[in-house]
């Protein structure tokens, strides 16, 4: 197939459906914020009366969401994009969206470790003894002899003892939430993009839809369950609605460009294909570490949880993965 055939010209946006792609902007707005908004409305407000269950759910739906764009809506459409007949057959020589999803799992694991190391030691310093999943306990109650009562809890949160503080903990809560966000973020951007200039508008509006509604659940349930102190219980509600508005940026941004924006041009492939790769490492690192291994192998709760418990919170999971994969079928 040659560069002609897969249109690779530097325009080439679609001008149909014009007047639903500009409605798409308010109807995609919507269902994004019904997903990411929902999560940490009910959680934080006290006249949206939702059950526990329905957070529990969300939780673990949300974790499955994430690994499943992080493979099929990322990792799969780098690898097209980079392997692209408008590129260079050097781009097909190695497998460069794979590296590059490894390369920023890498560089995102590095960063968490030397924020780690740096928030045990001010810990430390603060007499508090930090754990492997980075609560603590103040030294002096750890250093009993006769240790704590069976009716006695010791403070495990530097939260709890300080709570006007940003202290560490709330720091490396608000980092994971930025760190999922910023992939997230930028995938909505390109899917926005794409709307705006697909000439399949039609599938592609549908699948979408529910694509960001399903994916709002997942952070909006993180951060939903994000410990903060009270005065910065804002920072759930910003980062819902920068996920809200995201895709809708993004087909405002494509709309004022379709007339030279080609989304299978050399130029627009290799952004995309970069910047899907980077995300998907991102997105893997989030899923795999901060979302599955915390919440069940590292998890206190789940570890004591009955085998009733453990198998309905991996069938959500589960079930939040199908979904999205399924999606990927269209988009």
């Amino acid at each position: 197939m040659s560069s002609t055939d897969v249109n690779c010209g530097e325009g080439g946006g679609a001008y149909t459906y014009t007047n639903l792609r500009i409605a798409s902007i308010f109807v995609i707005f919507a269902t994004s914020a019904i997903g990411s908004f929902f999560p940490v409305l009910a959680r934080k407000s006290k006249w949206l009366k939702v059950p526990n269950a329905v957070f529990e759910f969300a939780k673990y739906f949300g974790s499955g969401v994430i690994v499943a764009t992080a493979f099929i809506h990322l990792l799969s459409p780098a690898l097209g994009e980079l392997g692209s007949p408008c590129l260079s057959p050097a781009w097909q020589a190695y497998p460069y969206p794979l590296a590059l999803a490894m390369l920023s799992l890498f560089g995102i694991f590095i960063v968490q470790i030397i924020s780690f190391r740096w928030g045990m030691a001010k810990l430390a310093k603060l007499g508090i003894r930090p754990d492997v999943h980075g609560h603590g306990e103040h030294l002096d109650a750890a250093n009993s002899p006769d240790g704590a009562s069976d009716g006695e809890k010791i403070t495990s949160d530097v939260e709890e003892a300080q709570p006007e503080q940003f202290d560490d903990s709330a720091m490396a809560q608000v980092m994971g939430i930025f760190i999922l966000e910023f992939g997230i973020l930028l995938h909505s951007l390109l899917i926005g993009l794409t709307l705006a200039v697909d000439p399949d508008f039609i599938v592609l509006f549908v699948v979408i839809v529910f694509h960001q509604m399903f994916e709002g659940l997942g952070v909006g349930s993180r951060l939903a369950f994000l410990r903060l102190p009270p005065k910065y219980n804002f920072i759930p509600f910003v980062a819902a609605l920068l996920y809200s508005i995201s895709t809708p940026v993004g087909i405002i941004a494509g709309l004022g460009i379709r007339s030279t924006y080609n989304p299978n041009s050399t130029t627009a492939s290799i952004v995309s294909g970069v910047l899907d790769s980077l995300s998907a490492g991102i997105l893997l690192y989030t899923g795999l570490v901060e979302l599955m291994a915390h919440e069940f192998l590292f998890s206190n709760e789940m570890n004591k949880a009955s085998n009733g418990k453990l198998a309905y919170a991996l069938c959500c999971m589960l079930f939040g993965t199908a979904l999205m994969a399924l999606l990927g079928k269209w988009a």
